[in-house]
């Protein structure tokens, strides 16, 4: 890029900074109000990637595939409704003119879904995917579709089909994955809204190391695709920028849906409906902390936000009760990924038979590191060893309105890492520890074990190498009101810096 052309992008960035910051429930109030329309709002947002994104070489790298012309359409379109709906005090659906991106395992008919596998390369969806077909039905403006690793299989983002996807807030550091396009596209504002997956934390590591908002509801709460949607362990999701956004994209993903019988609850309803919002949403609450989770090495930045947190909560009169569960990653990993060996691992190593010489390592890893642990574990022992950590955590939460716990452990991962020999990690004090798989470097999957249980992370702060830090908000099964409530309540007592201001302060 010449410096002719850096400055160009430079000044089309901060003509738009200020409209791709809006927030998805302040752009419909400007809509309905009639003082920006959609058009203009995907205007800024198309020049905020011009600008910022980069390539697979350079820059973010957040996106597949480029969806500008039908967007474009669908926005005009979303200004005369609007001006309609003006004239007449007509409703308008939920996410009328909103730029949403989407995973792109998330099939949008007609367009790839490779799942970032080079053996797919050139396979398109013959359908849209429940929730693609109810952000469209909603009136969301896909302009975009986001990366992730191989099959969702990694917490990093790059994969040989499309390069290294890159944190905005510093680029050599990886976003976390699996949606981590996803977070990155939220984070420097070339997305208002985002769809995400979970089966381990692919929605909340991406959102805790993006200073994002990251849902991932009960099992079922939101529509998957057969036969992996009966996999329990898993669950697709919104992401946002706040977390009554994400709410609102929760609303227009869940429901019980044909496809999916195991489906549930009624569509368009939010998870923060008649709830308590902001400061005063914490009073009276009792919330569990617990920093480690039986043995996780959290850095010291990480365990200093996540306690800061914690006293805002009690300041803002939440009472504080310290929790300690009596897990360990070793335990945490072994039962995971016995679960994996008798699901996801099978899968990944069927659709890829014959192309293990085209993988990324960290996917031929996961497929064997996945039938190592089923070895000798069978599925009905696997299901035991589910329901002792269940088990575990329903007694540390006896009592509770909600547990409060970090969302990664360590303050970053390299954008270009595998980490096939593991990660060394540093924790609270000082103490280097070697952990044997890098999964462990995030707090996360044990919620998936327990996935009846909603969990939202949230932004906690910045560590100490310039990359967000967030808190996990651990609900009671089904009690998707209550986490919620909770991170508004936190969203509002815990400054953080402005993204787009922070991470591109030459362009805002």
């Amino acid at each position: 890029m010449t410096t002719t052309e850096l400055s160009q992008a430079q000044m089309a960035s901060a003509s738009a900074c200020e409209l791709t910051s809006l927030s998805a429930t302040d752009a419909l109030s400007a809509f309905r109000a009639g003082t920006l329309a959609p058009s203009e709002l995907l205007t800024a947002t198309i020049a905020r990637i011009d600008a910022v994104n980069g390539d697979r070489n350079t820059g973010i790298n957040a996106f597949t595939e480029l969806l500008f012309d039908d967007a474009i359409a669908a926005a005009r379109v979303a200004d005369n409704s609007y001006a309609l709906a003006r004239r007449e005090g007509t409703p308008t659906p939920a996410l009328l003119g909103i730029p949403v991106v989407t995973k792109e395992k998330h099939g949008l008919a007609g367009r790839s879904l490779s799942q970032g596998l080079t053996a797919c390369r050139g396979e398109t969806a013959h359908a849209n995917h429940p929730v693609v077909d109810r952000i469209l039905a909603a009136g969301g403006l896909i302009h975009a579709r986001t990366t992730s690793p191989e099959f969702s299989c990694a917490t990093v983002t790059h994969s040989p089909i499309w390069g290294v996807t890159r944190n905005p807030w510093n680029l050599a550091a990886s976003p976390g994955g699996s949606s981590g396009g996803a977070g990155s596209a939220l984070a420097a504002g070339m997305a208002t809204l985002a769809t995400a997956s979970d089966i381990a934390g692919s929605t909340r590591i991406p959102a805790g190391f993006t200073g994002t908002v990251g849902y991932k509801a009960p099992y079922g709460r939101v529509p998957g695709l057969p036969p992996l949607a009966a996999d329990w362990y898993r669950g697709d999701g919104p992401m946002g920028r706040t977390v009554a956004d994400t709410a609102l994209l929760s609303a227009v993903m869940s429901g019980r849906h044909p496809l999916d019988h195991g489906s549930w609850g009624a569509n368009g309803i939010r998870p923060d409906a008649e709830q308590l919002r902001g400061p005063e949403a914490a009073r009276g609450l009792r919330i569990g902390l617990d920093l480690t989770l039986g043995d996780y090495p959290v850095a010291a930045s990480v365990r200093a936000n996540t306690e800061r947190v914690a006293r805002q909560l009690e300041a803002a009169g939440a009472e504080i009760v310290p929790v300690i569960l009596p897990w360990t990653t070793e335990q945490i990993t072994r039962t995971t990924f016995a679960h994996f060996g008798h699901i996801l691992g099978p899968a990944m190593a069927a659709l890829t038979a014959g192309t293990e010489d085209q993988l990324a390592a960290y996917t031929g890893q996961f497929i064997a590191d996945a039938a190592r642990a089923a070895q000798g574990v069978s599925l009905p022992e696997s299901l035991a060893l589910d329901a002792a950590l269940q088990c575990e955590l329903a007694d540390a939460m006896t009592g509770l309105d909600a547990l409060l716990t970090p969302t990664q452990a360590v303050e970053m991962l390299d954008a270009a890492g595998d980490y096939l020999d593991g990660i060394d990690v540093v924790d609270g004090n000082g103490n280097v520890r070697h952990l044997d798989h890098y999964w462990e470097a995030h707090m996360t999957s044990p919620f998936n074990v327990a996935n009846r249980c909603p969990v939202l992370s949230v932004p906690s702060g910045v560590s100490s190498v310039g990359v967000p830090t967030g808190v996990q908000i651990v609900g009671h099964p089904f009690d998707e009101a209550m986490v919620f409530r909770v991170g508004s309540a936190i969203e509002a007592l815990v400054g953080m810096p402005a993204h787009l201001d922070r991470i591109y302060p030459t362009a805002g």
